[in-house]
């Protein structure tokens, strides 16, 4: 998983919680690095699950409510970070039909030993869009929050529903449904 996650998560913890939080989860985490994350680094993905578990023991918060919470802020730092990655999309179901096809294609040549998750697009009608999320890493929730993140982002109105089929522990697949709400 490529640092950035790592980094922007830690950030976030600190703005939201303080940076004694951070500090606090960096030890329960008992991480190899000890914390020290670049944005550009490649780290293994159990250790931001085991930030997150750290999160969730020293707030009383479940570990899927944090994950999706920092999906929801990391779009938005995406969105500060990359904004030539969301100037050509006039909402989020443009911006999400391609993450695929042309996100994921530059993400792969700014970082070609990323490991993304696939994303398979539908549109099952003019106000429905239909994402089939796929990863061996597990982070639907993430996920989920990203998408939420990018229909804050674009200020629309669309019901989002979560149907789980699949987490064998090789591979967590969901399928994500949108649908546009009149205004």
């Amino acid at each position: 998983m490529k640092g950035i996650v790592f980094t922007e998560f830690l950030e976030m913890v600190e703005s939201q919680l303080g940076m004694e939080m951070a500090d606090r989860i960096i030890t329960a985490a008992a991480l190899p690095n000890d914390g020290a994350y670049t944005a550009v680094g490649t780290y293994d993905h159990a250790e931001l699950v085991r930030l997150v578990v750290a999160l969730s023991e020293a707030t009383g918060t479940p570990a899927a409510s944090l994950v999706r919470g920092f999906g929801v802020y990391l779009f938005q730092r995406f969105s500060q970070i990359y904004p030539g990655f969301f100037t050509s999309a006039s909402g989020s179901f443009e911006f999400l039909g391609h993450i695929e096809n042309h996100i994921h294609v530059e993400v792969r040549k700014l970082y070609p030993e990323a490991e993304l998750p696939t994303f398979f697009c539908e549109r099952p009608a003019p106000d429905q869009l239909s994402l089939l999320y796929s990863s061996p890493r597990g982070f639907a929730d993430l996920a989920e929050g990203l998408i939420q993140g990018c229909i804050a982002h674009f200020s629309e109105s669309i019901a989002l529903s979560r149907v789980d089929l699949a987490d064998d522990g090789a591979e967590q697949r969901v399928q994500f449904h949108l649908v546009q709400q009149p205004r």
